[in-house]
């Protein structure tokens, strides 16, 4: 399973946030989908008062990097 289209164009914690969830929709099992719908909700609720624009880059880096990480696992499994 390749990353959705578009993951280049995520900048804000929103655009974010919806592509991750849009990944999770794509994996084949449902208990997969709950966990990951799960850590993203976790993640963003943990990350909520980051205000400084670097750090947020970051962060938006290193979720998409994960979440092709985990679409690349489900990818081989099947």
């Amino acid at each position: 399973m390749a990353p959705l289209p578009g993951a280049e164009r995520v900048r804000t914690a929103v655009q974010l946030y919806r592509y991750l969830l849009r990944c999770c929709e794509r994996l084949p099992e449902e208990g997969a989908r709950q966990h990951y719908r799960h850590a993203v909700r976790q993640s963003f609720k943990v990350h909520a008062d980051e205000d400084d624009p670097e750090r947020i880059q970051q962060i938006i880096k290193r979720a998409i990097e994960d979440a092709d990480w985990v679409m690349n696992k489900y990818k081989k499994q099947k």
